[in-house]
Formats: C-alpha cells, sequence, structure tokens
C-alpha cells in the first residue's frame, strides 16, 4: 500500500520470505495430521513478531493494526492455521496484557510471551456463550487471599499449547460484571479438557479449557473487579481488523494459484488463459482482492492514526471473510476436478477461511452491530 512505513514495508518483506521458507511447505503436512508447527511459532519470537503491538519495554516492537495485518495476510497467504495460533497469541493474549495488565503483570508475563518461550490462549467463549460473549458463566469467587475460578472455555486457540491464559470470568449478577485473570499452566484446578477437531484451520490447536476449584491470587487479577468488558470490546476491534487480514491472504494466495494454473493447464490444445470465462474468473477475482486490500488497510491506518471505530472493525470482518471464501470458492470451480482434490492447496484454503467467517464474532453478529449503529436514530421510535 502506498502509505506504508519503511518499517511496515520491511516487514512485510520478512514475513513473505518467513511464510515461503517456513510456513507454506509444512502447510499440507499440519493440515493433514492436525498437528502444530511449533518450531516456525518459535521462530516468529526471534524475529520479534510476537509482540508486534506490544511495548518496546519488554521486547515488543510498539507498532499498530498495519503492522500486525501485514504479519496476518503474508503468513495466511502460505498456512492460515498456523496465523491463527499467531493471532490468538499476539493479539489476544499479549496485546491484552500490553494493554490491561500493571507493570508488575507486564514485567512478569510479557518477556517470555514475546519471545516465544511461552505461549499464549484467551480464554473467552464457553459450552453455551459464544456470540453472546458478555453472558459468559465461568465464575470467580472471593476466597482467602484470592479467588476460586469454575466453569469451562471452549473453541481457545493454542489451548493444549498454552503456558499463559488471558481469562475472562463472572464475577457478579449484572451482565457486565466481568473480571480478568492470568492463569499459568500448571495451576492445580486448570486444565485443557478436550480437544477439539476442527474442519479447517487444522494446524491451529483447538481445546476446552476446564477450571474446577481453580485458585488464583488477586495479583493475577487485571484490573478491578468488573472492568474487564470495556477491555473485551476495545481488543475485539483489533482482533476483527486482523483477523480479516488473513482472509486477504488466503484470496491473495487463490489469485495467485489461479494465475499459475491458467498458464500451465492445457485444454483443447491451449493453455486455460486463453479462454474468456478463464479470463473474466481471474480478472474479478484479482479485482475483488484488490479492492478488499485497499479496504482493509485504509480501516487499518484510520485505527492507527485517526479513531478506532467498531462498525469499521465490523464491516472488515464482515467482508473480508465473507468474499475470500467466495473467491476461494471460484477458484476451486477453475480448477475443476484438480481444485476439488487434495493435490491442490485450495480446498484447504476454503476450509480454512470459513473459520473466518465464525470467529471473533460471526457474520450475523457483524450485520447486527452495523445495523444497529446505522439504524439507531430509526430504532429509536
Amino acid at each position: 500500500m502506498w502509505f506504508f512505513s519503511d518499517e511496515e514495508k520491511q516487514i512485510q518483506k520478512v514475513c513473505r520470505d518467513f511464510a515461503k521458507k517456513e510456513l507454506a511447505p509444512k502447510a499440507e503436512h499440519h493440515d493433514n495430521e492436525e498437528t502444530f508447527n511449533l518450531d516456525a511459532f518459535k521462530k516468529m519470537g526471534e524475529l520479534g513478531l510476537l509482540g508486534i503491538t506490544s511495548s518496546p519495554d519488554y521486547g515488543g516492537a510498539g507498532l499498530g493494526a498495519t503492522a500486525a495485518t501485514i504479519v496476518m495476510e503474508e503468513f495466511g497467504k502460505a498456512c492460515a492455521g498456523s496465523t491463527l495460533s499467531y493471532l490468538a497469541h499476539t493479539i489476544l493474549c499479549v496485546n491484552n496484557i500490553n494493554s490491561n495488565a500493571s507493570d508488575i503483570q507486564k514485567e512478569k508475563y510479557l518477556p517470555k510471551l514475546i519471545s516465544g518461550e511461552h505461549i499464549g490462549c484467551m480464554g473467552m467463549s464457553e459450552p453455551g456463550f459464544g456470540s453472546d460473549a458478555v453472558g459468559m458463566q465461568c465464575k470467580a469467587t472471593k476466597a482467602k487471599d484470592g479467588y476460586l475460578i469454575n466453569g469451562n472455555k471452549m473453541w481457545i486457540t493454542n489451548a493444549q499449547y498454552a503456558d499463559v491464559v488471558y481469562l475472562y470470568t463472572r464475577t457478579g449478577t449484572e451482565k457486565n460484571d466481568l473480571t480478568t485473570f492470568i492463569v499459568e499452566k500448571g495451576t492445580p484446578g486448570f486444565s485443557v479438557s478436550k480437544e477439539i477437531h476442527k474442519m479447517g484451520m487444522r494446524s491451529s490447536p483447538t481445546g476446552e479449557l476446564s477450571f474446577q476449584n481453580c485458585k488464583v491470587s488477586e495479583t493475577q487479577r487485571v484490573g478491578g473487579e468488573g472492568e474487564s468488558t470495556i477491555h473485551m470490546m476495545k481488543n475485539l476491534e483489533l482482533e476483527r481488523i486482523t483477523i480479516a487480514g488473513i482472509s486477504l491472504g488466503i484470496a491473495q494466495a487463490c489469485v495467485d494459484q489461479c494465475i499459475k494454473y491458467a498458464g500451465e493447464r492445457k485444454q483443447f490444445g491451449k493453455n486455460l488463459a486463453h479462454f474468456q470465462m478463464i479470463q473474466k474468473m481471474v480478472a474479478e477475482m484479482a479485482s475483488e482482492t484488490e479492492m478488499l486490500r485497499r479496504f482493509l488497510y485504509t480501516v487499518c491506518y484510520e485505527y492507527d492514526h485517526f479513531k478506532k471505530d467498531n462498525v469499521l472493525a465490523s464491516m472488515v470482518k464482515l467482508e473480508l471473510p465473507k468474499r475470500a471464501t467466495k473467491i476461494a470458492l471460484d477458484a476451486i470451480q477453475l480448477h475443476g476436478g484438480y481444485g476439488y482434490s487434495r493435490e491442490f492447496p485450495l480446498e484447504r484454503m476454503m476450509r480454512d477461511n470459513k473459520l473466518n467467517e465464525i470467529g471473533a464474532g460471526t457474520n450475523e453478529v457483524m450485520i447486527m452491530i452495523i445495523a444497529k449503529n446505522l439504524l439507531k436514530d430509526a430504532l429509536r421510535t
């Protein structure tokens, strides 16, 4: 994009090279085996990418949504599953701690999370509460010298590998009485109770967290009791913008694969690039992808420099994943039987992207947020 800073351009190059070398060659293997590319994840820490939005005081890069989204796009082209785990660690755990925790908590947790020595996750969704996140029932009750946590968290990315959980709990009877704790692996009463197998994003580990009289101290509470709803909503804006970057990467990878295939595959004595229907499909996919890119990075720029807008974050979260799924399906169609087979990466890209229409707020929830803001005056009458 024309407004990328020199530093952002350098990050783009570093991430593009890393993705080609460390993510793309192993993407199919990790998808087939449902395994996590832990080696690549650790190398992301060596490159300084695991604290992309966090303070340099703790080893972070101190950059914004634009830089984070660049990483998501470049990694998403190669292996969306690994990128989702990167997002869960960097945006959902590390960024939250950097934004909301005390200096003592930051000093304790951020350096190891940013270096890659530790892996993080966030516990928000529950078995009965996904879109209605503030309805969560995982409870933290006052106990001697701390709190006892009881409940379960579902669909947690990085659950099986996490050393640190940024955990939302209920501490009161009102809907917004939510309080956050940082829970460490090995804490008595805390376990990963279930591994979840998925249609896509199979190289991103997902599990259920269980808390049974899990004792935590007051020093592990982030902020005061009942302060977490606003923290959650602010971080959701950044999550929705950056997860759209993964969809942009998938869309671009589909376009690149179609251009390559159209020049190689022959039918009726000439390659596919000569057929007007193929030309139409490639032109439309490429145009739509570029439109999405400019929409997304414009929102990133405004988020970093002018305003943080929940409606715009919801719009990119709605449109990027939805349209990337269409682009992936069109790419499969262009490839015919090869597109439907696992010989080509397109079916994996389509499966992976479908998660982006569900996680971080479903398409339907995004529509509700956008519509309620646009129609707020009319809804009062």
